[in-house]
């Protein structure tokens, strides 16, 4: 299942291709069905949104805005210039997204609505703004990184105390380490060789 754990959404749509996620992972956005479904978790609709026409055409223009913004953050991190790529997000952000409400819930207690019912166009460009924002925000593009874990490529914002942060998540790619870690401590001590070095806290 997906997470929300990156620090901005354009980074949490990456991270739903395949060479996006974590050791093994495969498409996420395979169809409507889960595309509705990760537009709701990611908070880009409401709980209960009806997306009456959401189909084939949304699943496609959303895989191709990944894309494009997955090479854009490889350009970030040395990779080749994406000035198509740059092209494709800017023309996505110029659209209008959905405008926000505040309703009255069952409880009584306000809730967030959508002004009127999103559209493919204007849920892109919610995301694509996104990734304009993190492409011109300094602080933001120093912060950007890539998992270190062992064939996980997950991008994330590294906002830890120092930027020494290594994984995209310490209890997932974190742990996948300290266990493999312990593996070849062991192994190592089984074969009289002397002890792996430690990666000091703070480093996760």
């Amino acid at each position: 299942m997906w997470r929300f754990d990156t620090g901005r959404v354009c980074l949490d749509l990456v991270a739903t291709e395949p060479a996006g996620g974590a050791p093994g992972g495969c498409e996420q956005l395979d169809g409507p069905v889960r595309l509705a479904r990760w537009l709701t978790d990611a908070r880009l609709v409401p709980p209960g949104t009806v997306l009456t026409a959401l189909d084939d055409t949304w699943v496609t223009r959303f895989h191709e805005l990944r894309s494009a913004i997955s090479l854009l953050m490889a350009a970030q991190l040395g990779g080749p210039d994406a000035d198509r790529a740059l092209e494709r997000v800017n023309s996505l952000a110029s659209g209008a997204p959905p405008g926000p409400r505040a309703v009255r819930g069952a409880d009584g207690g306000l809730v967030r609505a959508l002004s009127t019912a999103p559209d493919c166009a204007g849920l892109l460009a919610v995301v694509a703004r996104d990734a304009v924002d993190l492409l011109t925000d300094p602080a933001a593009r120093a912060a950007l990184r890539r998992c270190q874990g062992e064939d996980c490529h997950r991008l994330y914002l590294d906002t830890s105390r120092g930027g020494r942060r290594r994984w995209c998540s310490g209890e997932v790619c974190g742990n996948r380490e300290r266990v493999a870690r312990h593996r070849r401590r062991t192994l190592r001590a089984a074969a009289g060789r002397g002890p792996e070095k430690e990666i000091p806290r703070g480093v996760e």
